[in-house]
């Protein structure tokens, strides 16, 4: 399973938006406080959509709580890393795999990331970027991540309108 871990998320509509991708790859997203806005605020509904009711997340007190529940493998996407997110060989993992992202504002705790360094990813972008928003982020290392297990469980037609609506 592949778990989207949000340390400490500070805007809503990014949380809203990583709440979405997560539903739709059938991702767990896991939150750890503290949060920058509540659970129920507009904005954050509005980006989640109704997702919502459909996604497995769990909210966490702090980050000793998330590590005494959760075990596997652990990769940390940071500006500080310095390996691309395909550097890794996520098909060979057999436990659970989870993706760490920091607050907006100052990304994971360097003590959390020392800890860490030879899981530490990158994504790269030219050298006058600081970073890229948190919604995006997580959006390319899931993606990356779901390729090499070649998308496993995901949907590769349209089941809505129909898989030849185009045809029609």
């Amino acid at each position: 399973m592949i778990n989207v871990v949000l340390y400490e998320p500070e805007i809503p509509q990014n949380t809203g938006n990583i709440m979405r991708t997560c539903m739709a790859f059938n991702c767990r997203l896991h939150l750890i406080e503290p949060l920058g806005f509540y659970m129920d605020e507009k904005h954050l509904r509005r980006a989640g959509m109704d997702y919502t009711k459909k996604l497995d997340y769990t909210i966490y007190p702090d980050w000793e709580s998330f590590l005494e529940k959760n075990h596997g493998a652990f990769f940390f996407s940071t500006r500080y890393g310095k390996k691309a997110p395909d550097a890794f060989d996520y098909k060979e993992i057999q436990e659970d795999i989870y993706l760490v992202f920091g607050k907006e504002s100052t990304g994971i705790p360097k003590e959390i990331l020392k800890n860490h360094l030879d899981t530490c990813m990158r994504i790269p972008m030219v050298s006058e970027a600081r970073s890229l928003n948190l919604s995006n982020c997580v959006a390319i290392v899931v993606y990356e991540v779901l390729k090499q297990l070649s998308y496993s469980g995901l949907s590769s037609v349209e089941v809505i309108k129909g898989e030849d609506f185009l045809l029609q």
